[in-house]
């Protein structure tokens, strides 16, 4: 559903340039601080930052502190080792086990969703059943009852080891995690980080995630224990293709004011309530984003959310 406005990645520094001027410059009688619209020299179109926040937001953006971008980038790297990890291959199923390994890492416990693939193969042969796994993982709110969703798909295909589609969307799901795994990150509500398979070929991963366990939402197991294996579900963010700068100029490094994409669907069976999220994450761009300011359409398709409309 959206790019994370939070990562707030290092200034670019131009030293050679920087050394040139010191050499024939004039000394300047004091330094002019930025606009608040300027960042490291580049114009954000005055929409970032600015806001004060409450006591709560200080809170929030403490935790959003905790965001690193060399971490991410360093996960957008991890899985690109891998190729395109398309399904059914075995970089794929390497790619969902380093997955695994880094989230446990992080003190999760990870689980798997099991199902088949119909690989319907060419006109005339036919169609073979094969196994499929995506692997989530669960930070468990004060009220373990109800949880959002986070998700992206780790599977790809094309050239560019499919960093763009979606290893950068996996990344920073995984980079979320990371940093709400401390012990001393507490959420009100439980967060499920999940990384589908399959999106590529037709969103089966998300739908078999559905499937299994729509109906299993809210019920505790067992009675009385207030352990909750499917939380009552309050919203799907899905993170298709991420921090990629798609505007012009098109640059070598990753502008700053790159637009952020924040999407709901219009003809979803929660299109209202989606679209209250969606402001929710506009404003809190607004609040605490350094670089990357956001907008909102109401036209998200052809990704795993669409398996929740």
């Amino acid at each position: 559903m959206s790019r994370n406005p939070m990562l707030k990645p290092p200034a670019v520094i131009l030293a050679l340039f920087a050394m040139l001027a010191c050499a024939v410059a004039a000394p300047v009688a004091a330094q002019q601080e930025e606009p608040d619209f300027i960042r490291d020299g580049v114009r954000l179109r005055g929409v970032l930052g600015g806001v004060e926040l409450t006591a709560e937001e200080q809170i929030v953006d403490a935790v959003v502190d905790r965001l690193d971008f060399d971490s991410y980038v360093s996960l957008i790297e991890g899985l690109a080792e891998f190729g395109d990890r398309e399904q059914g291959t075995e970089r794929n199923e390497r790619a969902n086990d380093w997955i695994e390994e880094q989230l446990q890492s992080w003190g999760y416990e990870t689980e798997r969703v099991h199902y088949m693939y119909n690989t319907e193969r060419r006109v005339g042969e036919p169609a073979v059943m094969e196994p499929r796994s995506e692997v989530f993982a669960t930070k468990i709110g004060s009220d373990p009852s109800e949880m959002y969703i986070l998700g992206a798909h780790m599977d790809g295909r094309g050239g560019g080891e499919a960093v763009n589609d979606d290893a950068s969307g996996t990344a920073l799901v995984m980079e979320i995690a990371r940093a709400h795994s401390s012990p001393e990150v507490v959420t009100e509500k439980t967060i499920r980080f999940a990384l589908w398979n399959n999106e590529e070929t037709g969103l089966q991963g998300a739908e078999a995630y559905v499937e299994q366990r729509a109906g299993m939402q809210g019920i505790e197991e067992p009675a009385g224990s207030g352990i909750y294996p499917e939380p009552t579900w309050l919203g799907m963010i899905q993170h298709d293709m991420m921090m990629w700068d798609h505007g012009n100029p098109v640059t070598f490094d990753q502008a700053k004011d790159a637009d952020v994409d924040i999407e709901f669907q219009l003809n979803s069976a929660m299109a209202g309530e989606s679209a209250q999220l969606a402001l929710q994450i506009l404003n809190s761009n607004r609040k605490f984003a350094d670089h990357y300011p956001a907008v909102v359409s109401n036209a998200m398709s052809n990704t795993d959310s669409r398996a929740f409309q």
